[in-house]
């Protein structure tokens, strides 16, 4: 069976929500990307919670996942389903509230290193890079009609590519339709100095491919929908816990937590005692690290892309 996923941050992400899920065993718990399983895996290593609900794009991940997962002494639905469908699932399941929500940001290792998918400039493939492969565009069709400036733009946008402009360019004149087709366009267009400025760590087109992915999957968009809708089915006491890998999607996460923690404000001068103040609904758990959780040495040691993941984690603290 091939090796899927790596699960990044699993101790601390289990030491964050497992006190949840002890304390409400009737509720379910909800892994938002399930990818191999790895963090339900981990999760009914040290609890037993009601229910788990199991969501992803891919099918492939979904399949593996079922293998993995198939001792598991709770109840475990699987469904393929983007962010945005949480509520439509978890109402079809007639599930109200839940006492933890997980999700693991971005695309797995599986992903990316199964050529065929399209991901990766490690091997030439056809440039696909869609999560679920049976829906939207590839990003080879995505190559194949956008104009240089809308392409500058989402360079810009989604990969924070400084020569966002001259790459595009040169992207449009080829109209690659392989990874290393790709790859070799923005090489060969990128100036000396911004090749040097990457170093010999960084492949120059790291940003595009990070960018095209992200366009072609519509993933910030869906992280905002989750951000959104998925606070709001926490029981009190439930916790919601995001891991994400780069500042496009750690910057939505903290700045939705953020918001969600701070107090309504008041017209000042209001006659009330501090007891009657409003209190936020969520609040950042005892003890977890405002800024969030990184992995330490040990794992950095076994997993190197765990360098880049940071677990942010909210609770429900009033209805």
């Amino acid at each position: 069976m091939p090796e899927f996923h790596v699960s990044v941050l699993a101790r601390q992400l289990c030491d964050a929500v497992v006190p949840a899920i002890d304390a409400h065993p009737d509720q379910t718990v909800v892994d938002a990307t399930c990818g191999a399983g790895g963090h339900t895996h981990a999760i009914l290593q040290r609890s037993r919670p009601a229910r788990v609900i199991l969501l992803d794009q891919d099918p492939a991940a979904l399949a593996h996942a079922k293998t993995r997962l198939s001792g598991a002494d709770c109840p475990i639905e699987f469904r393929q389903a983007r962010f945005s469908a949480l509520d439509a699932v978890l109402d079809e399941l007639n599930i109200p509230q839940i006492s933890v929500l997980i999700a693991d940001i971005g695309v797995s290792s599986h992903q990316l290193d199964t050529g065929a998918r399209g991901f990766s400039f490690r091997e030439d493939a056809p440039l696909d890079m869609r999560m679920d492969p049976t829906a939207g565009r590839t990003a080879a069709q995505v190559l194949e009609t956008i104009e240089v400036g809308e392409l500058a733009d989402l360079l810009r946008r989604y990969g924070e590519e400084p020569e966002a402009r001259r790459v595009a360019a040169a992207i449009v004149a080829a109209r690659p339709t392989t990874t290393g087709a790709l790859a070799s366009v923005v090489e060969n267009a990128m100036s000396g100095r911004a090749r040097r400025l990457l170093g010999k760590r960084i492949h120059p087109a790291t940003r595009t491919f990070q960018a095209l992915r992200i366009f072609v999957n519509r993933e910030l968009e869906e992280l905002d929908a989750l951000l959104e809708h998925g606070p709001a089915r926490l029981c009190v006491g439930g916790r919601m816990a995001v891991i994400s890998f780069h500042s496009l999607e750690d910057r939505r996460v903290k700045r939705r937590f953020t918001a969600l923690t701070r107090a309504p404000e008041l017209p000042r001068g209001l006659p009330m005692t501090a007891a009657e103040l409003p209190r936020a609904s969520f609040a950042i758990p005892a003890g977890f690290p405002r800024r969030g959780a990184q992995a330490d040495q040990d794992e950095l040691d076994r997993n190197p892309r765990s360098r880049s993941a940071r677990l942010r984690v909210i609770e429900r603290v009033m209805p």
